[in-house]
């Protein structure tokens, strides 16, 4: 009965303390900061954290917070993983950064998940860690905590994501979303300035660059995996007069499988190469970021399945979504093997859709957040310490 008595408790609490959702949504939504940079964040994180009574790490190299519940008893290592990373934005003539991916709402419903399970009579039979990690937009963020070795202990590992109108509607969870692997890649072209008057004396780096942007284009992939690789930055020449002779540009590479990236990486190297060198231009170029593709576990997806069927109704269940986006929260499965991971998809009636500096959702997805991941994380402690439920099931 008393774990029937907090089951309960659980599944109410968050509706209770709206108001208190919104208020901490809305000041990390002021605190925006971008990448490496979420100082301010970080201290609000830490004096929460202060409220709620639990110990937590911070590093004198870079931000990010974690914070353990533990309170003796042996058990697994469950953890909860929020972004907190802002984007920066040219917006209305000022460069600004804004929470336009929902790291703020995803901050506060791991924070209050935390508050929910403390102030509803939970205790973990092992322990609860939470990593608010920082530069998920660049994809270093979840290598930094992995270097630190902060998931060396965990057992199981949640995190969260609210998602556009496109994907879901308001009011329906997924016990997984299916990311691609996402790959930036930087290039530079260098070739031999003349006046513009004699450009037989040069070599044009713009030349080589328009050939690039072509042969990008024309770079083909298996037609079974969906894939994209396009140039979304370039820059070269400061005079109207003269051939350039150096340029810079960024392609941005996405495929759903991890294999496929290994594939179009590949083809877009030679292409670049073989293209930007046809004028006599010297071209370099190699990846700068990489985020991997989901690695489904089905055991951890029916798990909290069963969390969002309990908490919202069975109605609120949605298959799980797949998407062409890239999320740095699936490089902690290809770090550690046998770590069960997956990302909850949340509803929220958000428009017009995530990174575009007036997105907004419905702030009532907060609660519904909290009560999927505070009745998961019960769920896997039972998961672990019930003998018929044991970690060989998940992993």
């Amino acid at each position: 009965m008393e774990n029937l008595s907090v089951q309960q408790r659980i599944k109410q609490w968050p509706a209770e303390q709206q108001a208190l959702l919104e208020t901490t949504y809305r000041e990390l939504h002021e605190l925006a900061e971008v990448s490496w940079s979420e100082v301010n964040t970080n201290a609000y994180l830490c004096r929460a954290l202060d409220r709620i009574g639990v110990s937590y790490e911070t590093f004198p190299d870079q931000t990010g917070v974690v914070a353990i519940w533990d309170e003796g008893v042996p058990g697994p290592t469950v953890g909860l993983r929020a972004d907190i990373d802002a984007l920066p934005h040219e917006w209305k003539g000022k460069q600004l950064a804004i929470h336009s991916c929902g790291h703020d709402a995803h901050m506060t419903i791991v924070l209050h998940t935390l508050s929910c399970l403390k102030q509803c009579g939970f205790r973990p039979q092992g322990r609860l860690k939470l990593l608010f990690q920082p530069a998920e937009e660049t994809g270093d963020g979840a290598l930094s905590f992995i270097r630190k070795g902060v998931i060396d202990d965990v057992d199981y590992l949640l995190s969260l994501h609210v998602r556009p109108i496109q994907d879901m509607p308001y009011g329906k969870s997924s016990a997984a979303i299916y990311h691609g692997s996402a790959v930036q890649m930087r290039g530079e072209i260098k070739g031999v300035q003349a006046h513009a008057a004699r450009p037989h004396l040069g070599v044009n780096v713009i030349d080589a660059l328009a050939a690039i942007v072509q042969a990008v284009n024309a770079v083909r992939s298996n037609p079974l995996v969906p894939s994209s690789a396009k140039v979304t930055q370039a820059a070269a020449g400061s005079t109207i007069n003269i051939i350039p002779d150096y340029a810079s540009f960024g392609i941005d590479l996405r495929a759903q499988t991890n294999e496929a990236m290994d594939d179009l990486i590949r083809g877009v190297v030679r292409a670049v190469q073989a293209a930007g060198a046809a004028n006599g231009a010297e071209v370099s170029i190699a990846p700068t970021a990489r985020m991997v593709a989901a690695m489904p576990n089905a055991a951890m997806e029916a798990i909290v399945g069963q969390a969002i069927r309990e908490a919202l109704g069975d109605e609120a269940f949605h298959p799980p979504v797949l998407t062409s986006g890239g999320e740095d929260f699936h490089q902690y499965a290809l770090a550690k093997p046998g770590l069960a991971t997956t990302m909850v998809g949340l509803g929220a009636g958000l428009s017009p859709g995530l990174h575009h500096p007036e997105m907004s959702f419905n702030l009532g997805a907060l609660q519904h957040g909290v009560a999927i991941m505070a009745t998961a994380v019960t769920k896997l402690f039972d998961q672990d310490c019930n003998p018929g439920a044991g970690k060989e099931s998940v992993l």
